[in-house]
């Protein structure tokens, strides 16, 4: 697993993890009863603390994206669509909060923005 932890990231790290298990899930690199790599595992590979490790895996559990069993470790848990769906709608709504914010700043129409995004939309 491959996760890439930023310093000078805005979020903090255990979020980073969080996001970057939630779009390996999401995008079926893990699938439904892989193995994660142990707390301590994940935690020496990033050089970080277990704690944040384990902040992180109890975030992505309690969410339904992860399940832990004691004395075995962490697996991904089977895929909810619904919550996937729902995941995969969060992304887009804070992708397009940032937008509006921009056009409003920049004295945009709501009627341009709309312009520009359903140009893109049917862009192939």
């Amino acid at each position: 697993m491959n996760i890439i932890i930023s310093n000078s990231s805005g979020k903090p790290i255990y979020q980073q993890i969080v996001a970057q298990i939630k779009q390996l899930i999401m995008t079926d690199v893990l699938k439904e009863g892989d193995a994660l790599p142990s707390m301590r595992t994940l935690a020496k590979e990033l050089r970080i603390s277990v704690i944040t490790t384990k902040r992180a895996y109890e975030e992505l559990e309690k969410e339904g994206f992860i399940e832990t069993i004691t004395g075995k470790g962490s697996f991904v848990a089977g895929k909810d669509k619904e919550l996937i769906r729902e995941e995969r709608y969060r992304q887009i709504e804070a992708l397009l909060e940032k937008a509006c914010e921009t056009a409003r700043m920049n004295g945009m129409t709501l009627e341009e923005l709309l312009d520009i995004m359903t140009l893109l939309y049917k862009e192939e």
